[in-house]
C-alpha cells in the first residue's frame, strides 16, 4: 500500500487514499501528547500473549516440520521487511521535501506500541500484513489544518510528488537487486563445469546398473530394462558426501580426473579407492562394473553441483540480466492471469498456466519446501532468494500500473494534473489545480473490489489445490 493521509489514532485505516480529516484537528483531542510517555492497556498485554501462545503452539504442532515452518518464517519476514522498505521509500523522500508525516506503523489493526519522534509516531500493531505511512494531504478531498497546509503533500511540486509516489516501488527493485548482486558474488552460480574443485564429491548413488550407454545418458529413465541394486558404489559402502581423493592410486581432485581414473582401470577386479568422509580418510575397494558400448568402467555415482563465485563486475550483469528476465516474465505472468483463473481448482494446475501463478500463501509454502528438501545450502539460498528477489521485482511492477488505488494511479493523476497545466499555460489559460479525487472514486472502488477478489481467489486455490515445487 502506498502513503495515505491521515487517520485516528487507534490505527484504524481506509484504503487506498481515503483518509480521515480528523488527523489535524477535528479529532486532535484523540492523540497523545508527543511529550508524555505512552501506556500500555491490558488489551495490548494480551495481544502479545495471544499471539506467543500461537507461536508456541504451532511450534509444537508442526514440530516434525519445523525446517518447512523456518522456510516459511524466512519468507514471511523477508515479506515484512520488503512492505517496510516500500513504506520507507515514501516516508523518507516525503520527509526530505519537507512534507508532514505524522505516523510510520508495522502492521495494521490495534496499536501494541508506539513512540513519538518530532510530529512523527513510529509503531507497531497486531496484525503484520504490512505496513503504512500517513503524509498529509494526499488528496483534494483531505480536510487539512491551515498551519498545514503549506507542508501537505498536495501543495509540493509535481516533482517532488512523483518522487514520493515511486519511491515505494524504486526500493522494492532496489532490494532485488541487492539480493541478486549477493546472489552472484556471496554464493555464487551453479556450474556445470567438471574441471573445477568440488566436482569429485558424491551427490547421489545409483539405483541400478544401466543395460547400455544410451540408458546411462537417460534424462528419464537410466535404469529402464536393469535390475535394482548390484551398484558397485553401494556395494563399497561410498555414500553421498564423501569427496573421491584417489582412485587406484591415481590422486582425483575433479570429476574429469575421476573418469580418467576410472578409464585406467578394469571392471570385475577390485579396485583401492579413498574417500573423505566427516573430516577423515576411509580406504574401500570396489569392483567397478560394465555398461555395454560405454567406455569406462561404471562406479554408478554423480557430481555435486559446484557454485562459482562471480567477481564485481559480474555479479552486477547477473543482477541485471536476473532483473529484466523477471520482468519480463512477470508481465507475462499478469497477461496471462485472465486465462489461468478457470484452472487454479484443477487437478492438472501445476502443468497450466494456472501453475505460474500465486498468492503469499502459495509462494510461502513454496519457500517452505525448499528449505525442507535435501538440497545444498547453496542451492536452498539460491531459492529461496530468487523467490524473494522475484516477489519484489513483481510487486514493484504491479503497484506501477496506472489503477487507483495503487501507487501507480495516483502517479498517473500526479502526471495528467501537470500536463493539463502545462497545456493550459501554452493556451494562456490559469493552471486549472488538483484533480477532483471524487470523481475518481467508483473506479478505485471497483478496482480494490477486483483486487481483493482476485487476492481472495489464489489464496483459497494455494490452499485447498497447491502446487508442490519438485526439488
Amino acid at each position: 500500500m502506498g502513503p495515505t493521509g491521515p487517520s485516528d489514532h487507534d490505527g484504524q485505516n481506509d484504503p487506498g487514499w481515503r483518509n480521515d480529516p480528523g488527523g489535524d484537528g477535528a479529532h486532535a483531542h484523540n492523540r497523545q501528547d508527543p511529550q508524555q510517555p505512552r501506556s500500555y492497556s491490558t488489551g495490548q498485554l494480551w495481544s502479545w500473549l495471544i499471539i506467543a501462545a500461537l507461536v508456541v503452539t504451532l511450534v509444537v504442532v508442526e514440530r516434525d516440520r519445523l525446517a518447512f515452518l523456518f522456510g516459511v518464517l524466512i519468507f514471511v519476514v523477508a515479506l515484512l521487511i520488503s512492505v517496510m522498505l516500500h513504506e520507507f521509500g515514501h516516508f523518507i523522500t516525503a520527509k526530505k521535501f519537507g512534507m508532514r508525516v505524522t505516523q510510520f506503523f508495522v502492521g495494521f489493526g490495534r496499536t501494541l506500541w508506539s513512540t513519538f519522534r518530532g510530529e512523527t509516531e513510529y509503531g507497531v500493531k497486531v496484525l503484520p500484513f504490512g505496513g503504512f505511512v500517513k503524509i498529509t494531504g494526499m488528496t483534494s478531498v483531505e480536510d487539512v489544518d491551515v498551519a498545514h497546509e503549506p507542508r501537505s503533500f498536495r501543495n509540493q511540486p509535481g516533482w517532488q510528488r512523483i518522487i514520493v509516489l515511486a519511491a515505494g516501488s524504486f526500493m522494492h527493485f532496489v532490494l532485488a537487486l541487492f539480493l541478486l548482486f549477493v546472489l552472484a558474488i556471496g554464493v555464487g552460480q551453479a556450474s556445470t563445469r567438471l574441471d573445477v574443485p568440488g566436482t569429485n564429491v558424491i551427490s547421489s548413488i545409483a539405483t541400478c546398473v544401466p543395460v547400455s550407454n544410451k540408458a546411462l545418458n537417460s534424462t528419464t529413465n537410466p535404469c529402464a530394462g536393469a535390475k535394482a541394486g548390484h551398484v558397485p558404489a553401494e556395494i563399497a559402502g561410498l555414500k553421498p558426501g564423501d569427496k573421491i581423493i584417489s582412485v587406484g592410486g591415481k590422486p582425483v581432485g575433479t570429476w574429469d580426473q575421476l573418469k580418467s581414473a576410472l578409464a585406467a582401470q578394469q571392471a570385475h577386479v577390485p579396485v583401492p579407492i579413498v574417500v573423505e568422509r566427516a573430516g577423515r580418510d576411509l580406504r574401500l575397494t570396489v569392483d567397478l562394473a560394465v555398461v555395454p558400448g560405454h567406455s569406462e568402467p561404471y562406479l554408478g555415482v554423480t557430481p555435486s553441483e559446484v557454485y562459482l563465485r562471480s567477481g564485481f563486475v559480474s555479479s552486477v550483469a547477473f543482477a541485471g540480466d536476473q532483473f529484466a528476465d523477471t520482468l519480463t516474465s512477470s508481465a507475462s505472468a499478469i497477461a496471462k492471469l485472465p486465462a489461468a483463473i478457470p484452472d487454479l481448482f484443477s487437478k492438472n494446475r501445476s502443468s497450466t498456466a494456472a501453475g505460474q501463478v500465486s498468492s503469499v500463501v502459495g509462494v510461502g509454502e513454496v519457500t517452505g519446501d525448499v528449505v525442507q528438501a535435501a538440497l545444498p545450502w547453496q542451492a536452498k539460498v539460491t531459492v529461496v532468494a530468487l523467490i524473494i528477489a522475484s516477489l519484489n521485482i513483481f510487486v514493484g511492477a504491479f503497484n506501477l500500473l496506472p489503477l487507483l488505488p495503487l501507487d501507480g494511479g495516483h502517479l498517473a493523476v500526479v502526471i495528467f494534473e501537470r500536463i493539463r497545466a502545462w497545456f493550459n499555460r501554452l493556451r494562456g489559460r490559469p493552471d486549472p489545480g488538483l484533480v477532483d479525487i471524487q470523481r475518481l472514486v467508483p473506479l478505485s472502488l471497483l478496482v480494490f473490489a477486483l483486487l481483493v477478489g482476485l487476492g481472495t481467489l489464489l489464496i483459497a486455490a494455494d490452499i485447498f489445490n497447491p502446487v508442490h515445487l519438485q526439488v
